[in-house]
């Protein structure tokens, strides 16, 4: 069990994360005015590559990257990549709350395809959670009451792709350090943003104005995923997870503020039901590890 004795960091490492994953959204809305989505993924990717490299040498553990369960590195980041990109659509197409609100499903999704892929109970609680989670994004979406954009179905869809990324994550962090899984999800996503970025045969370069937005996704999405794990380390997920949540209510105002999007309560009301499902997954699955001899 993490160190529960310390919410204080994990509340400092949280506010990292959810000011990188909202700084990632706002950026990933700025620079599709220039670069399509394959285009941000291969800029992305290129930058991620450098500051692995560049960090693990620093600190030693470049000997770490081994190609042991290749395959499985690859099946990781072709999910993420495929993730990746819907969610970049969604964000530049649909308000940025409603792309948050939806991304909170991916737990949900992940609870229900373990026991198929990691050997776990399906239980009641995750049944119920699940209907829950989809009660919630029924809310979030509101099919045949508003038109359904592609970038809502994106962003549903994007949640599923993290989800089987997280699946693939856990099998392989049973043997790969941090620094093997970062290193494969920049090299393999470079390679496959550069061959869907100039499969037509034109990659555009960004501006200048649109670089400082590359570097950031590029920066905040590493960032953002290291201050996640950080903050586990010092407190358990039933602290964690609403302070993730926080998420959602600053980049609807930044989406207000900058964009005009509405505050659309039901929207809120669906995230609420979604976050719920997910909480009530993790109390029950913190109170079976705590029950266990």
């Amino acid at each position: 069990m993490p160190d529960q004795s310390q919410p204080i960091k994990a509340v400092v490492w949280m506010t990292g994360a959810v000011i990188s994953f909202t700084s990632m959204a706002v950026a990933g809305r700025e620079v599709s005015l220039d670069l399509d989505t394959f285009e941000i993924m291969l800029y992305r990717s290129l930058i991620g590559f450098v500051l692995v490299l560049a960090i693990a040498s620093a600190a030693g553990t470049l000997r770490q990257v081994t190609t042991a369960r290749l395959h499985l590195h690859v099946l990781r980041n072709i999910f993420h990549f495929i993730g990746q990109n819907l969610w970049f659509f969604a964000v530049a197409t649909i308000p940025l709350a409603q792309v948050f609100a939806l991304e909170f499903s991916q737990p949900i999704w992940v609870a229900l395809a373990a026991p198929f892929f990691l050997a776990e109970r399906l239980t009641r609680v995750r049944i119920l959670a699940a209907g829950l989670g989809f009660l919630g994004i029924l809310l979030v979406a509101r099919p045949g009451a508003v038109p359904l954009e592609f970038g809502t179905v994106a962003a549903m869809l994007a949640a599923f792709a993290f989800a089987a990324t997280a699946i693939c994550t856990k099998k392989l962090t049973s043997g790969a350090t941090t620094t093997c899984i970062l290193f494969w999800l920049t090299a393999v996503q470079l390679v496959l943003g550069l061959a869907c970025a100039g499969i037509d045969g034109d990659i555009a370069l960004p501006s200048l104005q649109m670089l400082p937005w590359v570097v950031i996704i590029a920066v905040a999405g590493l960032f953002a995923h290291f201050c996640l794990t950080t903050a586990l380390g010092f407190a358990p997920a039933v602290v964690v997870m609403p302070l993730d949540f926080l998420r959602l209510p600053l980049v609807a105002i930044l989406g207000m503020a900058l964009y005009a999007e509405p505050l659309a309560p039901l929207v809120f009301l669906g995230a609420a039901v979604i976050f719920g499902a997910n909480y009530l997954n993790i109390l029950t699955e913190t109170r079976l590890i705590r029950d266990r001899p």
